[in-house]
């Protein structure tokens, strides 16, 4: 450090001397006046306005950081395919395609018919999420003793994180029960709590697998994501699953029933509408007597998800804000995670007792 500031105190007072010299001359003073005001003049330290946070530049900064950041890689999320690339003006476009050919066999009947097939374009728009404003004092940023800006970008990174997961979960999970996307019961017993529902059991699982192998769904890439109930209902009733769910916390995917696990905390849930299931709308009030809880089963070649071209950062600069000397700065997120077809999706509802 010595050294190193040695080296700066000669270097400042050869410039000095040399542009001195060379410019005293036309300000009419002397030389020796003139290199001592250059070198004072050089080490009077530079700093950046206060508050001002160099937004211009700190945008990009960390609105990048947000996007690194910004990863599903080890949830049932990851799993499925991602097409931003498609993605234009925060809007996806997705073909419909028209009925498949007939397939005539030992045919002698000629000309054979044709058909045209009618692709129909489906434009959808993406989901936009809004984090709430972080304000950051001026003095913060510079006199605390951790990385602020790193504690904020990670804040508003799992904070978004969630509601895109929980948004995704929403979407692919199905609406109601059809052929192609099954909803059936847990069966298992009373888990006698003061609104009663049965238990799910590994049958419940196998059941379903039985529902996707008749359907045609490959083997690979089928997934369930189970509620935290139903993981406690299987953690109490099968040693395999309970033994299993250890490397499943560490982040190790062990495929059981035919499906690789997942947990997830904000599954959607359901109410009996006309003596059937139906799936509530995304951010539905809680209603603790009817609500059903339930996992979602899906095949990820089914499935897609779009982020968005880019993050957006809001901010508003400090020596905006002279009353407070406070930056404010806020991100905005566009995704959307959907299914290609209404096929190869399913759930397992809890039943009242």
């Amino acid at each position: 450090m010595k050294t190193k500031f040695v080296l700066s105190l000669l270097l400042s007072l050869l410039v000095s001397i040399v542009v001195g010299a060379a410019i005293a001359p036309f300000l009419g003073i002397p030389t020796f006046i003139c290199v001592a005001v250059l070198l004072t003049l050089s080490f009077i330290p530079l700093r950046e306005p206060s508050g001002s946070l160099s937004m211009s530049v700190l945008s990009e900064i960390w609105t990048g950081e947000l996007l690194k950041r910004f990863r599903f890689d080890g949830t049932w999320l990851g799993r499925i395919s991602s097409r931003g690339d498609l993605v234009k003006n925060n809007t996806v476009h997705i073909v419909d395609i028209g009925a498949d050919p007939d397939v005539l066999i030992n045919n002698t009947t000629y000309p054979i018919p044709s058909t045209f097939r009618d692709d129909t374009d489906v434009p959808i728009g993406l989901d936009k999420f809004d984090s709430s404003n972080t304000n950051i004092s001026d003095d913060e940023l510079y006199a605390l003793p951790y990385d602020k800006k790193g504690s904020v970008i990670d804040q508003h990174n799992e904070t978004l994180a969630e509601k895109v997961l929980i948004k995704s979960a929403h979407s692919i999970a199905p609406q109601a029960n059809t052929a192609g996307t099954p909803i059936i019961e847990t069966s298992g017993a009373s888990n006698a709590e003061t609104v009663a529902r049965k238990r799910l059991l590994p049958a419940d699982i196998i059941r379903m697998q039985k529902l996707f192998t008749k359907m045609k769904i490959p083997l690979a890439d089928r997934i369930v994501v189970l509620c935290p109930e139903h993981v406690e209902d299987l953690l109490l009733v099968d040693e395999k699953f309970a033994n299993q769910y250890k490397n499943i916390k560490t982040g190790e995917i062990l495929p059981m029933f035919g499906f690789d696990i997942y947990t997830f905390g904000g599954n959607p849930k359901y109410s009996v509408v006309n003596a059937a299931y139906q799936k509530k709308a995304f951010a539905a009030a809680d209603d603790d007597v009817n609500d059903h809880v339930a996992s979602f089963f899906f095949y990820a070649g089914r499935a897609r998800q779009f982020p968005g071209p880019a993050a957006k950062m809001f901010s508003r600069k400090a020596e905006d804000d002279p009353e407070n000397r406070m930056s404010t700065i806020g991100f905005r997120l566009w995704h959307i995670c959907i299914g290609l077809k209404l096929e190869g999706f399913g759930a397992i509802v809890s039943a009242s007792t």
